[in-house]
């Protein structure tokens, strides 16, 4: 690792993010917890209004807790049950269950949201934050590396007026039309899959409980159609395009309730919105170029069959925010960002290719291959488990029970906290009290280091601790496992990485 970064202050802003939509103002509100200074351009002047993503997970919930609003999210949340795929005929192909208690995670696996919503709680908790400048109506059109930052020009849209700024980085979460890839020259590794659905959102009149919880894949070739539960009385419908459909008529009411004349009738809803997208299934080959990055759409777009897409940029920002705040203190070389991709490209491409393999099932549309798949499945339900795929190699420290790289579980301790909530947004050893006095030098070992440290007697992290062989866990600021210690005599080495900082001073 090359000599530590000197923070300067020769550039405008810290961070430069592009793009003010769920991953963007995730990342920007993460870098503003830790008083890095960071400027936010987003093109448009208001928060899309309609539904777009509708899940997203506890690990999800977890970043929000972070910032500060999963509180304030909760009352306008659903808890997902699951998913079921049937064919034709109704019968049943594949069992997707997700528990509705709280989940390792310390919230529940799955939660269907209205966009707008979280949105708002976003930008609500950025708006407070004295070190972000949110520019709204401002679009960027160049981004040029210079010796110590990026400079970035944009033309302020409301008035015409074109003006310029620095960053020492600059993120493109801007969607899958990103500028900030265009500029960076990446290109995209193609998994396979691109159908085009037509995406339905209703709003109901009244209550319909027959119409279920449990989000439904109809796996029926003559018309593959997906079925979503939103929060209150939101419901979405994705109907695949079909060949001799007329494109002309995909979005008009006549051809929309007709395809939703099996569930719900004019009298019984109104159309909220409708569009026709292409569900692409693409990974960025490169998501860092010197200082600048990608997160979110820019990086990775995936179908839709797993409610991952939201989810996974969501994760990229929560990977990247740490990274760059360390760097920006001085604490690591900017070699702590070639991490970054090589940690989630990995593991959201094991995403991608599940929803590609599941939407393999459910865009089956050859009467007989259909009925191959059918009889095929007939013999055994096929329970569908949600992976938990570990990170690709980079800032965790491999150990023999494979916990580093997973995210960490997150309890209510004994005094009605939650774990993160003890540790705040940095480095976390989680140990047993007796290790403290086993070690009389962590404290202070742990505090050079601005690691914090959770020595509880709570029965789940005694359990957690014993069932992976460990006297102590050393925790990100992202919430995933960076080091196991199985011995007292490990924990001095796993303190002395903490921080890549750490490692430096060590050398």
């Amino acid at each position: 690792m090359s000599d530590q970064i000197i923070p300067t202050h020769t550039c405008d802003y810290d961070v430069a993010i592009i793009g003010l939509g769920p991953i963007g103002a995730t990342l920007g509100n993460l870098l503003a917890i830790q008083g890095l200074r960071v400027l936010v351009l987003e093109r448009d002047k208001d928060i899309f209004a309609l539904p777009r993503a509708v899940h997203f997970d506890g690990e999800c919930m977890r970043v929000f807790q972070t910032i500060g609003i999963a509180d304030a999210l909760l009352p306008n949340l659903f808890v997902g049950p699951g998913m079921k795929f049937v064919n034709a005929q109704g019968k049943l192909l594949i069992d997707w269950q997700r528990p509705t208690c709280i989940g390792p995670h310390g919230w529940c696996a799955s939660y269907k949201f209205h966009q707008p919503d979280l949105e708002n709680a976003l930008r609500g908790r950025l708006a407070r934050q004295s070190n972000v400048d949110v520019r709204l109506r401002h679009e960027v059109f160049a981004l040029e590396e210079t010796a110590d930052g990026v400079r970035l020009r944009f033309e302020d849209t409301s008035r015409g007026k074109l003006g310029r700024a620095t960053a020492r980085y600059v993120v493109g979460c801007d969607g899958a039309r990103s500028i900030a890839r265009r500029f960076m020259g990446t290109e995209l590794t193609d998994l396979k899959s691109h159908e085009r659905w037509v995406v339905v959102d209703t709003m109901l009149n009244a209550p319909r409980p027959d119409l279920g919880d449990f989000s439904i894949q109809y796996c029926d070739p003559a018309r593959p159609t997906t079925y979503t539960r939103g929060p209150g009385n939101r419901r979405r419908w994705e109907i695949m395009v079909m060949p001799g459909d007329d494109t002309a008529q995909l979005s008009s009411a006549d051809w929309l309730w007709d395809k939703l004349a099996r569930w719900i009738s004019p009298a019984d809803a109104r159309l909220e919105r409708s569009a026709v997208y292409t569900f692409h299934s693409v990974v960025a080959n490169g998501w860092r170029r010197g200082r600048l990055l990608l997160a979110g759409d820019a990086a990775h777009q995936t179908p839709p069959f797993m409610g991952q897409g939201m989810a996974a940029g969501i994760r990229d920002a929560s990977n990247l925010a740490w990274k760059l705040g360390a760097i920006l203190r001085g604490e690591a070389s900017d070699a702590l960002l070639d991490t970054y991709e090589s940690e989630r490209s990995p593991h959201v491409r094991e995403f991608i290719e599940t929803a590609v393999q599941l939407g393999a099932v459910i865009q089956t549309t050859h009467p007989e291959l259909a009925n191959a798949r059918d009889c095929e499945m007939a013999e055994a339900i096929r329970k569908f488990v949600t992976p938990q795929p570990k990170l690709g190699p980079g800032e965790w420290m491999d150990d023999a029970s494979g916990t580093a790289g997973h995210s960490a579980p997150q309890p209510r301790l004994n005094d009605g906290r939650l774990l993160d909530d003890v540790a705040g947004y940095r480095f976390a050893l989680v140990a047993l009290p007796a290790i403290l006095e086993a070690c009389p030098n962590l404290a202070d070992e742990a505090a050079r280091a601005d690691v914090a440290i959770i020595a509880s007697e709570d029965a789940s992290i005694r359990e957690w601790l014993a069932s992976i062989g460990a006297v102590a866990v050393l925790v990100r600021p992202d919430r995933y496992v960076f080091g196991v210690a199985q011995d007292v005599h490990a924990l001095d080495r796993l303190i002395e990485q903490a921080l890549p900082q750490q490692r430096t001073e060590s050398a």
